[in-house]
């Protein structure tokens, strides 16, 4: 077999397996009835209900942070996120967070904020140490 052959075969398969260990990111949203269902971290888009109560108390404890979003159904939930509260999260309009639900809450590992701008929509990512 010519040497080129092999390198390209081991090419192909590299490449498999970066597809592979990144599929976890090319998720698609799921829902709040989707993520009960569900015992892996997903990631659900809603618009963030600033009539509901945001907790934040960093004298309290600076790592608990809770607000509510309403997914694509209409349906609204608790999100906790174990982090500090991002600066200018009032202003998001969605909000993606990444997780699991327990119980009746969904606790965030990893938010997104989609801002409304004037001239583009800006994104703004925040991970935790964690993930």
């Amino acid at each position: 077999m010519k040497k080129s052959y092999i390198i390209a075969a081991l090419m192909v398969v590299i490449a498999g397996v970066l597809l592979m260990s990144s599929s976890d990111e090319l998720s698609t949203y799921s829902t709040f009835a989707e993520a009960q269902k569900n015992e892996s971290k997903v990631k659900v888009v809603g618009k963030l209900l600033k009539d509901q109560p945001m907790v934040y108390n960093p004298e309290e404890n600076p790592n608990y942070f809770s607000f509510f979003i309403e997914d694509a159904e209409g349906k609204a939930h608790k999100v906790v996120y174990s982090d500090a509260k991002p600066q200018d999260f009032e202003l998001s309009e969605q909000v993606v967070v990444t997780g699991k639900m327990q119980g009746e809450e969904f606790m965030a590992s990893d938010l997104l904020l989609k801002c409304p701008s004037k001239y583009k929509d800006d994104e703004i990512s925040i991970k935790t140490k964690e993930s």
